[in-house]
């Protein structure tokens, strides 16, 4: 692909992903939306992210008219990335769960002397797995095309089972706002894998390369 329609391609998930991931905190605090600090206050959350950068490219692509699926591209370099970013939160401290008697318990000094789960190496342990399946899948051509969508399912899945090791508060029928989210981005990338689903779609890895 030209430069321009791969740099226009990242600046979209970019954005994309950007503002997505402080979606959810712009209506906490209707001051701060107003006055604009939302955006320099601490808050994002990686869920609503993921679909931000996928809408950001798909908005990318539409406006440089690129008709070729792109999203196996990106499976690879996020989940690598997801994977060494929650080791960070694990670093110092945020993301936490909650506190638990498993022999594997951490203490985070800032928050209490109770044991809690470090739900941030859960985290990062699934992007590794992830990224290793997603390689293994590049290797042997496997979900051509739907790799994106894939990680996208798996990655909700994941944080809709976990959420329950999270302190985070429910809202409806004992499910916190996350795995409200989770679910409908379950719902959303699995009815994107059905639509795409046709085999006669471009794909950008099955384009031969002129050097």
């Amino acid at each position: 692909m030209p430069a321009t329609q791969r740099w226009g391609i990242g600046l979209g998930a970019f954005v994309g992903a950007m503002l997505g991931a402080k979606f959810p905190f712009l209506f906490s605090d209707w001051q701060q939306f107003l006055d604009g600090s939302t955006w320099c206050s601490n808050g994002k959350t990686i869920l609503t992210g993921l679909a931000g950068g996928y809408l950001g490219v798909e908005i990318a692509k539409w406006c440089l008219r690129i008709k070729v699926r792109t999203g196996d591209t990106f499976v690879i370099p996020v989940a690598a990335a997801i994977a060494i970013g929650r080791l960070g939160c694990f670093y110092i401290g945020c993301c936490r769960g909650q506190p638990t008697d498993m022999p594997w318990g951490i203490v985070f000094d800032s928050v209490d002397s109770q044991p809690r789960h470090p739900t941030q190496l859960y985290e990062a342990l699934c992007h590794f797995s992830c990224l290793g399946f997603f390689l293994w899948c590049a290797h042997k051509h496997w979900f051509t095309g739907q790799r994106i969508k894939l990680y996208f399912i798996l990655c909700a899945a994941f944080r809709f089972f976990t959420e329950w090791l999270r302190p985070e508060a429910t809202i409806y029928g004992g499910l916190t706002g996350y795995q409200m989210s989770s679910l409908c981005l379950i719902a959303l990338f699995g009815w994107l894998w059905w639509r795409d689903r046709d085999p006669a779609i471009i794909y950008l890895e099955n384009i031969p390369v002129i050097d």
